[in-house]
């Protein structure tokens, strides 16, 4: 790892590393740093992904981690805990103490979902307890589907879900309450609705699960900048234009500042930023390059 690069990417998942690899190809200094907590990692496959449908997670980040070292891009393992301008751009703590210099920023740390309190859910994950029906729902197409309320968009969780099976069973938990439209809806689309709380997938009878856990963006690293995450009913994000935050040197891509984006989403925001940062650094160097060759008298 050297002292200073033009481009610091916080995080090696789908948006860090096309941003890395778009940023690399445009022959900028580029360093990843990446903390090895990829959140579809208990899932064995990933879906509508153009070119790599089905591909394993890890297997994708396997190849892109090589496809960016390729081009003289620089990854790193460790955790980025804090970020501090210093003027000239930004100096990134890691969680060993050692320091870094970028001239800007690309933040792509992803979200961590918030699982339900429910016995099962978190050991089943990604098998056969779900969330998003594009990314799961081909291979539980006509299953017996439970879906389990977790939060407001519960509802329209079980909606959707119905389009992938006609055997779906909607549980309220006690946390949503139907009011007469959905109602009408779920009866007109066969879905059985279920009161009271569930406490254990072993007492219900289904050969695949549904929650819509929270999504608690992954940017308390922003703090210091004054970045803070905004609240939205499935859970945080940092808010940005396209993927430039209100902070100039410093741009977001995929579930950090999207929560309901996918893999090959999150991969086209992180080529997206990484344009959008090199421009920026262009916009500089031309100008100081002027300012060179041709000095105020």
């Amino acid at each position: 790892m050297n002292s200073n690069y033009d481009v610091i990417v916080i995080g090696g998942g789908a948006a860090g590393l096309s941003g890395a690899l778009t940023l690399s190809r445009a022959r900028r200094s580029v360093l990843v740093i990446d903390a090895g907590r990829p959140r579809n990692a208990p899932a064995g496959n990933a879906h509508n992904y153009l070119g790599r449908e089905g591909v394993n997670p890890l297997e994708l980040l396997r190849i892109g981690r090589g496809e960016v070292e390729s081009y003289g891009g620089e990854i790193v393992a460790g955790e980025a805990v804090k970020v501090s301008g210093t003027g000239h751009g930004f100096t990134v703590e890691l969680a060993d103490g050692s320091t870094v210099d970028g001239r800007r920023l690309l933040v792509a740390t992803g979200l961590t979902d918030e699982l339900p309190d429910i016995e099962g859910v978190a050991e089943r994950w990604g098998k056969d307890v779900l969330h998003c029906p594009y990314c799961h729902g081909w291979e539980v197409r006509d299953r017996s589907i439970g879906v389990i309320a977790c939060s407001p968009i519960s509802a329209h969780q079980a909606l959707m879900w119905r389009q992938w099976s006609d055997d779906v069973t909607f549980y309220l938990n006690d946390i949503v309450e139907l009011d007469d439209t959905q109602r009408k809806q779920f009866e007109a689309r066969g879905i059985r609705v279920v009161k009271g709380v569930v406490r254990s997938l072993d007492d219900l009878d289904h050969d695949a699960f549904v929650v819509a856990p929270n999504g608690r963006s992954n940017a308390d690293v922003l703090t210091a900048l004054g970045l803070a995450v905004v609240e939205h009913p499935a859970g945080t994000y940092i808010p940005a234009d396209g993927e430039a935050t209100a902070v100039p040197g410093v741009w977001v891509a995929g579930n950090v500042t999207n929560l309901m984006e996918q893999v090959i989403g999150a991969a086209a925001a992180g080529v997206r930023a990484g344009a959008a940062i090199n421009a920026d650094l262009i916009t500089e160097e031309t100008e100081l390059a002027v300012a060179k060759a041709f000095p105020a008298a």
